[in-house]
């Protein structure tokens, strides 16, 4: 379960950083770039494009294989990952899915946030 181009973009976070993080900031790490796809794709910007959707990718990949989430929740890594490829590569995708992604990924954002502010004591 690798990336094309084998953490080519996080090779710190693949060296062991990632697996350092708690799944919902794993998420919360992808949605990030999952946004800046997106965005890239909505504006034709295939320079930001292209570096992002990989970005995503190797980020997916990395969290589907850590070994902390067997079972369901690297089912539901993989399908997220699998919705994320067809928004850009599937011509039947359904025009609201881009948003229901990023919506599925901002709840991930909002917990990591929480969990950061509840660290620092706030």
């Amino acid at each position: 379960m690798t990336s094309r181009l084998a953490n080519r973009y996080h090779r710190n976070l693949a060296a062991g950083g990632w697996g350092k993080l708690d799944l919902v900031e794993q998420m919360a790490n992808i949605g990030s770039e999952v946004e800046r796809t997106i965005k890239a794709h909505r504006s034709g910007r295939s320079n930001r494009f292209e570096p992002a959707f990989d970005r995503a990718l190797e980020l997916f990949d990395l969290t589907a294989s850590d070994p902390r989430w067997r079972g369901g929740r690297r089912r539901e890594i993989l399908r997220a990952r699998d919705e994320f490829c067809r928004l850009f590569f599937d011509p039947e995708v359904p025009g609201d899915s881009a948003d229901g992604l990023r919506r599925y990924f901002f709840h991930f954002a909002l917990l990591a946030q929480e969990a950061r502010h509840r660290t620092r004591g706030g």
